[in-house]
């Protein structure tokens, strides 16, 4: 027999569905139907769950899987993730190679996903075989954000040219550098000379700059953003002192003779 709770938590979270909202906090949902007790709607919640209608993803926020994800039992995180870091009260950005897909970049799919946030860190979620990262930063550069539509609304990304210098910054973390330049090689097509503004050069290690604009230059073959890069560092007065293109590998009896002041210590592939 199916009890009342069940009918009721199941058609409120038909009508969050038909809003567009593919996610919940169990406050929410003890708000709207304040008939019923804690128990009762954590049981509800449970049989849902063992039906797989709803999966909680962290502690009392779940999310509603449709027909259409059932086979996988969970969603495209594009589709909960802004509702979910404004759930936990955090400034975000998706970033690396699952911005890149957003800017054209289908070189590489992402098996992992990066939301870079503020502090305390935040452990990294594993659920159903989708893995969310995510990387505490000291401040979410809002200026250097854009806003992406989905089906659930918007969500926010790291715009083109963030999206190359963290890919740099953090390319340990995507597979190593050959992967960072492959996709690198992509973006370049959509970063424009002007976006090399005061905010990204504050918000960005020099060091990833550095090596940004050498690849840039070298492997990129782009004299136009490699120099417009160059020009912005020299303006605000930034010092280029000498730093390997390969961060722990070994740098003696490697050159460094590029106006970057980049120890080239590791030899770039691409496909191209």
């Amino acid at each position: 027999m199916v009890e009342t709770s069940d009918i009721s938590v199941a058609d409120w979270l038909d009508r969050v569905l038909a809003a567009g909202r593919y996610s919940f906090s169990k406050e929410a949902l003890q708000s709207e139907l304040p008939e019923y007790s804690d128990i009762a709607v954590k049981r509800a919640l449970n049989r849902l769950s063992i039906k797989g209608k709803v999966l909680s993803i962290s502690k009392g926020y779940y999310l509603i899987i449709p027909p259409q994800y059932a086979s996988n039992g969970i969603l495209p995180p594009h589709l909960y993730l802004d509702a979910f870091m404004k759930y936990l009260d955090r400034p975000y950005y998706l970033g690396l190679l699952n911005a890149a897909v957003f800017f054209g970049s289908a070189h590489q799919k992402p098996q992992e996903y990066y939301v870079f946030t503020s502090f305390p860190v935040l452990r990294p979620t594993k659920k159903k075989g989708t893995k969310i990262n995510y990387v505490s930063i000291k401040g979410i550069p809002e200026k250097l954000l854009k806003k992406q539509k989905t089906e659930a609304g918007y969500l926010q990304i790291s715009n083109e040219v963030l999206t190359a210098c963290d890919l740099i910054q953090y390319e340990k973390r995507i597979g190593g550098i050959n992967r960072a330049v492959a996709v690198l090689l992509e973006l370049t097509e959509v970063i424009r000379v002007e976006s090399f503004t005061p905010e990204l050069l504050q918000h960005t290690h020099v060091t990833a700059l550095q090596r940004l604009g050498y690849l840039l230059e070298e492997v990129c073959q782009n004299k136009l953003l490699s120099n417009a890069l160059y020009e912005a560092l020299q303006k605000q007065g930034r010092q280029l002192f000498r730093i390997p293109l390969k961060p722990g590998k070994r740098t003696k009896g490697y050159s460094s003779a590029n106006r970057w002041n980049v120890i080239v210590n590791v030899q770039i592939e691409t496909d191209e």
